[in-house]
């Protein structure tokens, strides 16, 4: 017993004493630094490695084969190792403002860089982020502003027949007033959660700073979790599972769109909402956008701003498995429901896309449609792809143009 107790402290005192070293020894390692030009150079301790690299979408893009089509994946560049073993990697030129994410690979082995506390999950990958400042870097960084409120909730569906986790951002100063607020549901794409757009999205920052700026009308936005076959985000369920794109622990009860209505339910029965279409929007980017199509047809008189970010309007995920003669079937039902849409009216139908996208063919396909049968919306197309940032600036593009 007295050995044990004497093992214990001993490996408690290594541990303390390796802490200690961490947190006072050596030499502070800063990675990422960005210098006032905004080159940025990044560092890795790592005097016993034989090679690494650094991948991040502040790199040039690579292609990449998929079942979907081909992706633009982040670059990969090589580190230099200085004479204390210390690599080294400067971006050769200045990086113009924005939110970027990066990872180490050390041997083969993507790891984080240990500098950087500034962690993000994307689906099942965890890496560092930092942002250059400026446009629209700023918008998407904690400024010295009056701050809303992030919640994470617990929902009844009935419809699920479960209990389901939601995210929902209430503007500054709601707890202090009897206001009653419009509101944005904002929707995910297949590998996020109930977390993405608050994490990887920056909702709470880019709509904290549009309010203060005086370009956005204060809102609640609600942003829940598009996966019928999952309850809430990884760590935050009692079914064990990796996030995957699309995957889940278990079969879906009901789709998404035949769910939502218990969202609404809960949002307007326990938030101060304004409960009319005047006041609803609804967006998602990818199968998001596709959920947000879907949604917004099958309930034609309930949003009056509808926002569709990289993802096919006439399309929803179901369609996507059925054989071509199935899908001219549905391309051609749904067309109908998006007539009954048009001659109930709606504010605002906004699609957004970059021109390298793996789903832009979809949404081109789809607008020739939407042309045919005369219905009215706006398109905006930018450059680059399926990545989170062109998704940031279509939200900070659209949340201006709601609830006007």
């Amino acid at each position: 017993m007295r050995k044990t107790l004497t093992l214990v402290l001993a490996l408690l005192f290594c541990n303390i004493t390796f802490a200690q070293q961490a947190l006072w020894g050596g030499e502070a390692i800063v990675s990422p630094e960005i210098h006032e030009n905004n080159t940025v150079t990044f560092r890795l301790n790592a005097p016993n490695a034989q090679k690494v690299e650094i991948t991040g979408d502040f790199l040039p893009t690579q292609k990449m084969e998929a079942p979907m089509g081909e992706f633009d994946v982040p670059g990969v560049a090589s580190l230099v190792k200085n004479d204390k073993g210390v690599w080294e990697y400067t971006t050769a030129a200045p990086l113009v403002s924005e939110l970027y994410s990066y990872s180490f690979i050390v041997d083969g082995i993507r790891v984080n860089d240990p500098a950087n506390v500034n962690m993000i999950r994307d689906v099942a990958t965890i890496t560092n982020v930092f942002i250059i400042p400026g446009n629209p870097g700023d918008l998407y960084s904690v400024n010295d502003v009056k701050h809303g409120t992030v919640a994470r909730r617990w929902y009844d569906s009935p419809t699920l027949e479960e209990q389901r986790r939601i995210t929902i951002y209430t503007p500054p100063a709601y707890e202090d007033n009897n206001q009653s607020y419009p509101v944005l549901y904002l929707l995910h794409g297949s590998g996020g959660d109930e977390e993405a757009w608050i994490s990887l999205g920056r909702t709470a920052q880019i709509i904290d700073n549009l309010i203060a700026q005086g370009k956005a009308e204060p809102m609640i936005i609600v942003m829940p979790n598009g996966h019928t076959q999952n309850t809430a985000a990884p760590t935050e369920t009692n079914r064990a599972y990796n996030p995957a794109m699309g995957g889940g622990p278990r079969k879906a009860v009901a789709s998404m769109e035949d769910s939502f209505g218990d969202i609404i339910a809960f949002v307007e029965s326990n938030y101060r909402v304004i409960k009319d279409k005047e006041h609803r929007a609804i967006a998602g980017l990818s199968m998001g956008g596709m959920h947000s199509s879907a949604i917004s047809a099958q309930y034609p008189n309930m949003f009056n701003y509808v926002g569709i970010f990289s993802a096919p309007p006439i399309a929803t995920m179901r369609m996507m498995a059925e054989s071509d003669s199935e899908r001219a079937k549905y391309i051609e039902e749904f067309a109908e429901k998006l007539k009954v849409q048009q001659n109930n009216g709606f504010a605002l139908y906004w699609i957004a896309c970059g021109d390298t996208d793996f789903l832009y063919q979809g949404v081109i396909d789809s607008m020739k449609k939407m042309d045919e049968i005369g219905f009215n919306y706006t398109y905006r197309e930018s450059g680059e792809g399926h990545i989170w940032k062109n998704w940031r600036i279509y939200l900070s593009e659209f949340i201006p143009m709601l609830f006007k």
